[in-house]
């Protein structure tokens, strides 16, 4: 964990006594995770997950904790917030936030095949239409805004190649936003962070079976469209190029597709969306390689994965969105 707080089993027991979840029967730290701290949670009642919030505050949290007991009151498969006998579902313990939720079943699958693919696309669809209705608004705190803040800060440590990839880049992305046609395209509230590792799938690799959808703490309202690129550059590539596997993105789509059907505004606006997903995950990783915060611990991801990707997203034709 980047930021580790320690919680002892009589914490928890006191925590317990505020829900309706029955007495405790074990807690262990999980060694996963970058922004929080984590613990498996069981008691006589069930499974969970009790989650610290070491850089979120509870002034930030409502959004992604209510969508996430939005999204699971309408059976889309993600961890379910719990409700404490105060009726609220977000708490504190040692100075931190706090929040139970359940623990969905299953692992993440680090090679997903076709099958894999069209589980996770049909789910988004599903998790974007049922968050149609959700009463809170929130912007994709990782947009455009917030690529047009860091860029800056970037370029000292960039080659002129690299700056040039970068800026042009981000040029396209503020005329877009401009024209107006991304407003033209469906949105709503978005994962923003569905990478293979934030899916679970129960069931074999043959016959896999959606566990469901995890980490949240990215989420935002965004356009759909934006949601998906940002899968598919990761789900449906071969990671040491980038390049997109047919097979895999052929089955993402289609399944998304047979649930929420692509706009003719969509396919218009598809290769700009795919850039703009893999511009977003390069500037991030460029500013988190660079100009890490003083508490991170983690070694940040590679950026040059992200760059290899917009160069491609930027020189090869898109493949076309189903029709």
């Amino acid at each position: 964990m980047a930021v580790f707080t320690s919680v002892s089993e009589d914490d928890a027991r006191v925590l317990l006594q505020h829900y309706r979840l029955g007495e405790l029967v074990a807690l262990r730290g999980i060694t996963a995770g970058i922004e929080n701290t984590n613990y498996f949670l069981d008691t006589t009642e069930g499974a969970y997950v009790l989650t610290l919030f070491e850089v979120l505050t509870a002034r930030q949290l409502p959004f992604y904790i209510e969508l996430m007991h939005h999204l699971a009151t309408r059976g889309v498969p993600v961890p379910e917030p719990q409700t404490l006998r105060n009726g609220a579902r977000i708490t504190e313990l040692h100075g931190k936030p706090a929040a139970i939720v359940t623990r969905l079943k299953g692992g993440y699958e680090p090679e997903p095949g076709p099958a894999h693919c069209a589980l996770a696309g049909r789910t988004l669809a599903q998790a974007h239409l049922a968050a149609r209705d959700f009463g809170i608004h929130q912007p994709n705190l990782r947009g455009l805004p917030w690529w047009q803040e860091t860029a800056p800060k970037l370029q000292t440590f960039l080659s002129a190649s690299q700056a040039t990839l970068l800026n042009t880049t981000l040029a396209e992305q503020s005329a877009l936003a401009a024209s107006g046609r991304l407003a033209c395209l469906p949105a709503g509230p978005a994962h923003c962070d569905l990478f293979r590792d934030n899916v679970l799938f129960d069931g074999t690799y043959e016959c896999p079976q959606m566990g469901g959808f995890i980490d949240f703490y990215f989420a935002g309202c965004d356009t759909w469209l934006f949601d998906v690129a940002v899968s598919v550059n990761d789900w449906c590539i071969r990671r040491a190029s980038g390049a997109f596997i047919r097979q895999r993105l052929q089955a993402w789509l289609q399944a998304y597709h047979e649930v929420r059907p692509f706009t003719d505004e969509e396919r218009v606006a598809w290769p700009a969306v795919l850039r703009a997903a893999a511009l977003r995950f390069w500037i991030s990783r460029l500013y988190d390689f660079y100009l890490p915060r003083p508490a991170q611990t983690l070694k940040p991801h590679d950026p040059r994965h992200f760059e290899r990707i917009l160069r491609l997203r930027s020189t090869q034709a898109a493949p076309p969105l189903p029709l």
